[in-house]
């Protein structure tokens, strides 16, 4: 069993922030008919940027490196 909880968030999915004054935080809403919200204190915003910009910069070298070495691999078909 996992100890993590997984949100799988693709460009379908509605995004919505709302800060939240009175908490110092702002709320992250994935999705509609059965939302996850990510609450983050304003302390911990630029750590959470931080990442999410690191992650990408991982993906397009990822992405470069692969073009360099030939065609990337396509994902297979799950069926």
């Amino acid at each position: 069993m996992r100890d993590m909880v997984q949100v799988h968030v693709t460009d379908d999915v509605p995004i919505r922030a709302q800060a939240l004054p009175f908490a110092d935080r702002v709320e992250i809403r994935f999705g509609k008919a059965f939302p996850v919200a990510l609450i983050v204190d304003r302390t911990a915003l630029d750590t959470l940027i931080t990442a999410i910009t690191a992650g990408r910069a991982e993906l397009d070298a990822a992405r470069t490196h692969g073009q360099e070495r030939g065609s990337p691999k396509q994902p297979r078909d799950r069926q």
